[in-house]
């Protein structure tokens, strides 16, 4: 029976030749190969090797600018050329990508994940409409983040023509070593992951580089006997393992999550007690968040994305009780209980179910979410959003163009502008203490990660909500249908945007409800829609 090897890091590190394409599966920091990972970066700034590397990984892997994950394999020279779904948590990535010294393409995540059952499959690429009008569309930038990839002769996307409508073609990867993290080994090789935050997409990215004849190189806590692990259980048989390294030391290079070891409530194999949590205090972020979830009717699957949504989203919907109304899911493949916040996004204490994050982005692309919450960097005239790239800073898409492009209703959660925004929030409404530096409604956005002509051909519902303003998408742009009470329409609205909105001939007031303390009714908002 053919067993995979058994190596210490530096051995493994030891099968990855210079110029290689190396691929890594994770999100923020969970399921993170850190021994491994610790031992290129050290190995390349000590010898120079190996060298060269193509960089392939779906999820952004990183904790909000702490070493680990992608990190390790931020330096000039070491990572010549990446192709990765997110950098926004990598501030030595994103650097290097602002700085042109690495040609970076930026891909949906979604379509990522499953490009490995397209690339195990020996297809011609992956195809989807999905990034139609953004700027992974081939002819608008084609996902190349600095000025070094558009010249390095070399696309990651096409447009192909299928009876008589066009797709983007995700061009296949072929990996050469592929880093996976698993729980337990057996004798055999077999791999479990039952102490993993997130089922990932494990065992189609290793479908595929075994298509390419790659090397899958997976590190565990420890090995067992074998015939030890359930059948079942087994998510990588041994037989498609070419190496396992044994952490040596789980605490740190082994944690379920970057914040805490191991939380058995985390990965199904515990119930923890949820005790009420300290509500949010009433700010701008919460605020955004109230007026948002308002939106929402009853039974609705709905998605939290990054940034505002996810710090104020799954907390909002706790204080209003309303847990039974509608399902929180995240695009790793969660599904209900209570998602972790900020540096740990993409899991759930108590989740009602687990699902693989390919499998999870097959439901968001395919049958599309009901509602979704993003965050956004700033509007323009023509309904466009950009959320993915801020002056020369490119944290890149995440899942945010595949759960927009095919979402039924899509809440952007923005202040309306940034950079030094004060405020305060009584029952009489806002008062702007200070506004911001930065303008958010511009005449045209940076970089275009949401579409607002192919929204509307899609007759998508789109809701751009501030803290003073919001505005849906119409066929002829942004129409400011909703301000707070404190506000001048002219001076505080009208006068901080670079274009001028159409405006809602009964222009409403927002329900000042949304700004005391305690709940602010929001059982009784979906209800009675």
């Amino acid at each position: 029976m053919k067993k995979p090897v058994i190596v210490d890091a530096k051995q493994a590190v030891d099968m990855i030749r210079d110029g290689s394409t190396i691929c890594t599966i994770g999100m923020t920091l969970i399921s993170a190969s850190e021994t491994v990972l610790k031992e290129i970066e050290r190995r390349f700034l000590e010898e120079g090797h190996p060298c060269n590397l193509t960089y392939f990984h779906t999820c952004g892997q990183a904790a909000m600018k702490q070493p680990g994950g992608l990190q390790h394999m931020a330096h000039e020279g070491l990572t010549k050329r990446v192709i990765g779904g997110h950098w926004g948590q990598s501030n030595l990535m994103m650097d290097l990508i602002a700085g042109n010294k690495i040609e970076a393409f930026n891909l949906p995540q979604g379509q990522m994940a499953n490009m490995f059952h397209s690339m195990a499959l020996k297809e011609p690429g992956k195809i989807s409409k999905v990034g139609i009008g953004t700027y992974i569309d081939p002819r608008i930038e084609g996902g190349k983040m600095n000025a070094k990839t558009k010249e390095c002769g070399y696309d990651e996307v096409a447009i192909i023509n299928i009876d008589g409508e066009d797709y983007i073609q995700y061009k296949e990867v072929p990996i050469d070593t592929l880093l996976i993290r698993g729980t337990y080994a057996d004798e055999n090789g077999n791999i479990s992951t039952e102490e993993e935050g997130m089922v990932l997409e494990v065992l189609p990215a290793v479908m595929a580089t075994k298509r390419w004849g790659g090397k899958v190189i997976c590190q565990v806590k420890k090995i067992v006997k074998a015939g030890s692990i359930n059948p079942k259980s087994v998510t990588v048989p041994g037989v498609l393992v070419d190496a396992v390294v044994v952490c040596d030391n789980p605490l740190e290079d082994h944690r379920q999550t970057y914040s805490w070891f191991y939380d058995p409530a985390y990965c199904g194999n515990a119930l923890a007690p949820e005790s009420a949590s300290e509500p949010l205090p009433v700010e701008a972020r919460k605020i955004i968040g109230r007026r948002a979830l308002m939106e929402l009717h009853k039974d609705q699957i709905i998605n939290i994305g990054t940034g505002i949504p996810n710090d104020v989203i799954g907390s909002i919907i706790a204080e209003e009780n309303i847990g039974d109304m509608v399902t929180i899911t995240v695009e790793s493949g969660i599904y209900g209980g209570v998602p972790a916040q900020t540096i740990d996004f993409g899991i759930s204490m108590n989740a009602q179910a687990l699902i693989p994050h390919d499998r999870q982005f097959e439901y968001y692309n395919g049958s599309g979410i009901d509602c979704t919450f993003m965050g956004a960097g700033e509007m323009d005239q023509y309904g466009n959003v950009n959320a993915t790239k801020m002056g020369p800073k490119a944290p890149g898409a995440g899942g945010f163009i595949d759960i927009t492009a095919t979402a039924k209703t899509v809440v952007f959660c923005s202040t309306f502008t940034g950079g030094g925004l004060k405020t305060q929030f009584d029952n009489q409404g806002i008062h702007i203490e200070q506004e911001g530096r930065i303008k958010k409604l511009v005449k045209e956005v940076q970089q275009i990660s949401y579409n607002g002509k192919v929204a509307v051909e899609r007759n998508q519902n789109m809701f751009y909500v501030t803290e003073r303003a919001v505005f849906k998408l119409t066929k002829e742009g942004p129409l400011l249908i909703e301000v707070a009470k404190g506000v001048d329409l002219q001076h505080d609205i009208l006068d901080q945007m670079e274009f001028k909105p159409l405006v809602a001939d009964e222009l409403q007031y927002t329900d000042t409800s949304i700004y005391e303390d305690g709940q602010y009714g929001l059982e009784n908002i979906i209800l009675n829609k």
